[in-house]
């Protein structure tokens, strides 16, 4: 399959960019698949109505069918056709986070979109992306897009052009470049068919935002079941780069080894670059060890150089002590490295 590049870097406004949404939207009608940019991270879209479009979804990626999906609409008026009911509570953090990096999983009302979508659950997660070049497509095409992320199933997912690119050309229609994703992880899923309500996958909104809007609104105590996931990210292995990488812990003193270090890359915050051996690949995670919005954004680029950089041959990322802010951080890191925990003092 050849795949259509479109250019909407820094625009959407222009004749051009115009014609090109128009396009783009067309495509998606037409029942293929487009990569589009998110503020969260790359998402590889699907008419959602359409069973075909949305099986091609699962074959791109390579993605278990029983995952479910999130659709992705422009407007909250468009939630009518398939959500059956929307809590009143649910509406309220509706109202102060979309359009933004949270998605809202709500009782599913049949017969409008296809049942593959759901995974076969009676209920759907929805959001409402704030990307400029995301929400214009989504407003052109006026239908609800089904998109997980634009990455082959259990990889990295993608946060930049380059990432989607390698994954998916030659296996989708299409593929927008519109800079990179300004978050760099995937949005809170936030479980609001029951109450309290539940996070089922952490996110940029953390269960503590959330309770300033409603105080109490956050059920903190309840284990979800992993083995029927209502949400993306929850049963399977994800965001792991095929070079061995390991959570970094115990960076207080420098590592002093005689190591080949060549080709080991570091991720860690700057302040504290001054522990890690001279002749080892560093990449800067964040500032500091506080500084989770760049350890955020920085994290898929880091495990997609580990994913692509032949003359590496094991990471080390840092691991940030565990706070609502981090859970997010956390949560992708522990399933990349399947928990391996290494402390600096034995290398």
């Amino acid at each position: 399959m050849q795949t259509k590049i479109w250019d909407l870097r820094g625009e959407v406004d222009s004749p051009n960019a115009k014609a090109a949404i128009e396009e783009i939207a067309e495509v998606y009608r037409e029942g293929e698949l487009v990569a589009i940019p998110t503020e969260t991270v790359y998402g590889l879209g699907a008419n959602a109505k359409d069973d075909a479009a949305v099986k091609k979804i699962y074959e791109a990626k390579g993605r278990p069918s029983d995952n479910p999906l999130i659709v992705h609409i422009y407007d909250e008026a468009q939630m009518d056709d398939f959500i059956t009911e929307i809590p009143e509570k649910a509406q309220q953090l509706m109202d102060v986070f979309w359009p933004g990096p949270i998605s809202f999983i709500l009782p599913l009302k049949e017969g409008f979109l296809c049942k593959r979508v759901s995974g076969g659950l009676s209920s759907i997660a929805v959001r409402m992306p704030s990307h400029p070049v995301g929400r214009a497509i989504l407003k052109a095409v006026r239908l609800p897009i089904a998109a997980p992320s634009a990455n082959l199933s259990g990889r990295p997912s993608p946060t930049t052009f380059e990432h989607v690119n390698h994954d998916l050309n030659g296996k989708v229609a299409g593929i927008v470049n519109g800079d990179q994703s300004e978050e760099g992880l995937e949005s809170t899923v936030l479980d609001c068919t029951q109450y309290p309500f539940r996070i089922a996958r952490p996110g940029a909104i953390t269960a503590e935002m959330i309770e300033q809007v409603i105080p109490g609104s956050i059920d903190t105590d309840s284990v979800l079941n992993t083995d029927k996931p209502i949400a993306p990210g929850m049963k399977y292995k994800h965001y792991s780069p095929d070079t061995p990488v390991a959570m970094l812990t115990n960076l207080n003193t420098a590592i002093t080894s005689q190591n080949n270090w060549e080709s080991t890359l570091f991720a860690v915050p700057a302040t504290l670059r001054k522990y890690i051996p001279e002749n080892a690949v560093y990449r800067e995670l964040s500032v500091d060890e506080t500084d989770l919005k760049n350890a955020n954004h920085n994290l898929y680029q880091i495990l997609h150089e580990l994913d692509t950089d032949t003359n590496i041959e094991q990471g080390y990322i840092f691991k940030f002590d565990k706070t609502d802010e981090s859970n997010a951080f956390l949560n992708r890191l522990e399933k990349a490295t399947g928990n391996q925990i290494v402390g600096a003092e034995r290398l």
